[in-house]
């Protein structure tokens, strides 16, 4: 900013006036940069500093630099301004459970522009400006405020044509026979077939072999395929088991003690389309919960 200044007003004085700084402290700032840079990025005069050919190139990429900063800028406070609602989530859980009830929020609220933004991480809401966001845990988070969709309940799911064919799953750890379907997420932590398995006691390792994929919609599309068992988290996948599509064992469930939140930020007051769609949607997962 300072070799900036001094370059477009071509005087260490005046630069120092427009930055509110003592003329020396312009002098030496230009001073360490040509140490740093190892060349003179100035010609001095008694009343005029004149930009060396190194000089000129360097106040060419920096006024490139401050352009795009300043569109960056322009871009983000637009963003801010944006009449629309984003709502980030799980693959998943937009395809599972928001596009299927999406004709509701539409019939109720029409004049709602919502779009969803589907994430392999759990974004910063405040840095992305994000509306809403839907994240796994406890529900306790210090840069948001959060409110319950559903427990976070865990079942073995399969195809009804596989799961009919698995007769000898008289007993939970006879699952380890059939073929797994592993989720393997590369950013964000969840459950796996080990840890299901050790919540009911059965400590035995868990075979290697299988099918793994990264994205939980991936795995679903997969069971539902025949490739084998999944995780079923409940909230997900009690719509595909009412549509014959999935077949589960619900007695064989894991209440984890976590859950899936709605989380909004405590730093800005959500615009009154975005409290609209908060409403609906916790309110469409309590009617739902019963």
């Amino acid at each position: 900013m300072v070799f900036e200044a001094a370059a477009r007003l071509q005087s260490f004085t005046r630069a120092a006036q427009e930055l509110n700084v003592q003329q020396p402290a312009v002098s030496v700032a230009i001073r360490r940069l040509e140490e740093g840079l190892g060349t003179a990025l100035f010609t001095r005069s008694h009343r005029q500093v004149v930009l060396t050919t190194a000089g000129e190139r360097l106040l060419a990429d920096v006024t490139r630099a401050f352009e795009q900063l300043a569109l960056s800028v322009s871009s983000i406070q637009q963003l801010g301004q944006t009449g629309y609602v984003t709502l980030s989530a799980s693959t998943a859980f937009n395809n599972y459970w928001i596009m299927p009830r999406l004709a509701d929020l539409q019939q109720q609220h029409p004049q709602i522009d919502l779009r969803l933004q589907s994430s392999d991480r759990d974004p910063d809401i405040d840095a992305e400006n994000i509306s809403l966001a839907v994240r796994q845990g406890d529900g306790n988070w210090l840069e948001c405020e959060s409110a319950l969709i559903a427990p976070e309940v865990i079942y073995p799911v399969a195809s009804p044509r596989v799961m009919a064919a698995a007769v000898d799953l008289r007993s939970l750890p006879n699952l380890l026979t059939q073929r797994l379907i592993h989720l393997e997420e590369p950013i964000r932590q969840r459950p796996s077939w080990r840890d299901w398995f050790a919540n009911f006691s059965v400590n035995t390792a868990v075979p290697q072999t299988g099918l793994r994929l990264n994205d939980y919609a991936l795995v679903l599309q997969a069971a539902m395929a025949g490739e084998g068992f999944a995780f079923g988290w409940k909230h997900l996948t009690d719509r595909l088991i009412e549509q014959g599509l999935l077949a589960a064992r619900p007695e064989w469930q894991w209440t984890t003690g976590k859950g899936f939140y709605l989380i909004w930020s405590k730093r800005r007051p959500l615009s009154d389309d975005a409290q609209r769609v908060k409403e609906w949607l916790l309110a469409t997962a309590q009617a739902e919960a019963g």
